[in-house]
């Protein structure tokens, strides 16, 4: 299993002040009758093919976990743009901040393009990223997490291209920002995803694991104001006492590539800045065999979005085989983060026996099942 966490563009229904600490565990015994909003946002391509299955496979839960879903169709992305002028509607940020609970977003053109202005007190999500098994076999088990800030490093956009007085040629240069908040609270994300992931392990799930770890990726050698912030800002987050039992530990990010695809069953738990991040998590899908399986969830402190990792893949759209276990298991990411453990593992199991018998993969498997098979296999387990 991998994971990423990134940071988002979306406030949650506190607004634009700083909320309480979005809690990651939830006592199964106090849990009553729930009724969860979510808003659906395909957005382009293929997310108009695989975010209805996310719908059904919420429909589909069994009735004894108490859960009652409505749900609210919103738009955005590329074909929005071209209809409206507006890639992200504001009526979509409002619906989403005053009604929902929860969002599953598709994907967006690779033609679309938005700079986003967040405000200053917006709440900072995190984006997770998992796939469960290795289908080409190809290597030993591994079980990750990469924990991505997302809100600022090179990624801020403020760019500029200007004319070199000696050489007369054009120079281009950007900002990487980097500050000790937005490191800190990164950091202490990657603390508790470490926390809780040894606490299911010690109920008894499956794990190549003993010991919750958090290796903080970095490339303070060069980099050393930065970079050099973010790991000091992380490893003093996670020396508070909550993260006592964590072990800490750093990696140059050039040596990470290297021994992410050499021995991914080392890592745990990776912390990352934007870049970074960004390129690990991509890099890791491959570990997998494809990005049709790995999901993510971008989750603040109020608010969660489940988000395939896939994109919009044009190239396919319309021709009915899209896969759609990311999506299914960005709806299990979700859930988890709404603090609804036990029915997000009853979508993982559900997921992981579909891909374990491997009668409905999808073509980029290697297989030959269509969406709607793949989807209907993995429902019918429910």
């Amino acid at each position: 299993m991998s994971f990423l966490l990134k940071d988002t563009w979306f406030p949650g229904k506190s607004g634009s002040g700083s909320p309480p600490r979005f809690s990651l565990l939830k006592s199964f015994d106090t849990m009553a009758s729930r009724a969860l909003r979510i808003g659906l946002i395909p957005g382009d391509g293929i997310g108009r093919e695989v975010i209805p299955a996310g719908r059904r496979l919420l429909e589909a839960l069994p009735a004894s976990l108490g859960l009652k879903f409505s749900f609210v169709d919103l738009e955005a992305g590329f074909e929005t743009f071209k209809q409206t002028g507006v890639a992200l509607p504001e009526k979509t940020v409002e619906v989403l901040q005053r009604e929902c609970d929860g969002a599953l977003f598709g994907a967006v053109s690779p033609r679309l393009l938005v700079a986003h202005r967040r405000p200053p007190q917006t709440p900072r999500p995190v984006r997770q990223r998992t796939s469960c098994q290795d289908y080409s076999g190809a290597l030993s088990p591994f079980d990750l997490v990469i924990v991505r800030e997302n809100t600022e490093d090179l990624y801020v956009k403020e760019e500029r291209t200007y004319t070199d007085p000696v050489t007369g040629r054009p120079v281009a240069e950007a900002i990487k920002r980097i500050s000790e908040r937005a490191s800190t609270r990164i950091a202490r994300m990657a603390g508790d995803i470490a926390v809780r992931r040894q606490k299911i392990r010690e109920n008894g799930a499956e794990s190549i694991h003993t010991r919750p770890l958090v290796t903080i990726t970095h490339k303070s050698n060069v980099l050393s104001q930065t970079d050099g912030l973010f790991r000091e800002a992380a490893r003093a987050a996670l020396e508070l006492p909550e993260y006592k039992d964590v072990v800490v530990d750093e990696q140059i990010v050039d040596s990470m590539v290297y021994k992410l695809f050499r021995q991914p069953s080392t890592y745990d738990v990776i912390v990352a800045p934007n870049l970074y991040g960004d390129l690990l998590s991509d890099g890791a899908a491959a570990l997998v065999g494809s990005l049709g399986l790995v999901p993510s969830a971008n989750v603040s402190d109020s608010f969660v979005i489940g988000e395939p990792c896939h994109g919009s893949a044009p190239d396919i759209m319309g021709k009915g085989i899209a896969n759609p276990i990311a999506t299914m298991r960005s709806v299990g990411l979700m859930l988890e983060f709404l603090g609804e453990e036990h029915a997000a593992a009853m979508v993982y199991q559900a997921v992981d026996e579909s891909l374990g018998e491997k009668e409905f993969l999808s073509p980029d498997l290697g297989g030959e099942a269509s969406t709607e098979e793949v989807i209907a296999d993995v429902l019918r387990r429910l």
